[in-house]
């Protein structure tokens, strides 16, 4: 149940992490591009997730992919955002320097850009993270839902203490999960710390 839930929950962080890096880079290269982006991914996160569930079955059934789809696009309207952010956060000069050193555009983004938008990627990463591990508890109305399986059955037998379980359970799990991600913002950003 408990690795459900891990599963459910950090699979479409890590599918909407590498979708969002290349959009976010387009959208921060093209400016045009972000706004129809920008509606787009904010329309995805307005849908109810029920009723994205109930659309997928007829396609995917009853299994984790209905449930890591919907997830999947929610971390893309965090993540996008985040991603632009963070590249229109570097500043020209620093760009420009590195330019002035021979870096060629991949190894500027590589070794300048995105080690400077770190930070503020990293913050809608737990955002994206944090709603994912509670949101997977949704998709126990389907049948597949981790934690969430506490939750419908502890409703369907009127016995309160699954319900706190899982309540207790998806809390630690989700900050368990924002602390690391803490700790990995460290060890990516090693000058933030002095």
């Amino acid at each position: 149940m408990l690795a459900d839930h891990v599963y459910l929950s950090v699979v479409p962080v890590v599918i909407g992490l590498v979708i969002a890096l290349p959009v976010g880079l387009a959208c921060a290269r093209w400016r045009w591009i972000y706004p129809p982006v920008l509606a787009v991914t904010s329309l995805l996160y307005a849908l109810p997730a029920i009723a994205l569930f109930v659309v997928l079955i007829a396609f995917t059934g009853l299994s984790h992919t209905t449930v890591m789809i919907p997830l999947a696009l929610y971390t893309l309207s965090v993540l996008v955002p985040g991603v632009v952010d963070g590249l229109r956060a570097v500043p020209d000069h620093v760009r420009q320097a590195a330019v002035a050193m021979g870096f060629g555009p991949l190894r500027r983004l590589v070794q300048v850009e995105l080690p400077i938008a770190v930070p503020v990627v990293m913050a809608g990463l737990r955002v994206a993270t944090v709603s994912n591990i509670s949101l997977v508890s949704v998709g126990a109305l389907i049948g597949i839902g981790g934690l969430g399986e506490l939750f419908t059955d502890g409703f369907n037998r009127d016995f309160p203490t699954p319900i706190i379980a899982g309540v207790v359970l998806t809390i630690l799990l989700a900050v368990a999960a924002d602390g690391l991600l803490i700790l990995v913002q460290r060890l990516l950003t090693p000058w933030s710390r002095q």
